[in-house]
């Protein structure tokens, strides 16, 4: 749905809300049903851009099933129900 460049990602983690910052340490977790922030200049392919809202300063991208994130390498794959 989106590849690009952010300064941040907060995700609503099993254990707890987290948030990756540039060079964060590699992790893998389940996300829960929640919020996920996504925080930079995003450009929002239109085939997706209705999946996503906006809110001060962050793009918002909702979970209503969790899902898992995978953070390694400054890359992170959201795979989300």
């Amino acid at each position: 749905m989106f590849s690009g460049e952010v300064t941040s990602v907060a995700v609503p983690g099993a254990n707890g809300s987290f948030q990756m910052l540039d060079n964060h340490a590699s992790i893998v977790s389940i996300l829960t049903p929640g919020t996920v922030k996504i925080y930079g200049d995003i450009q929002l392919p239109e085939a997706s851009a209705d999946r996503f809202s906006k809110s001060e300063g962050s793009t918002l991208l909702e979970l209503p099933n969790g899902g898992t994130v995978e953070m390694q390498n400054n890359k992170i794959i959201l795979l989300a129900d």
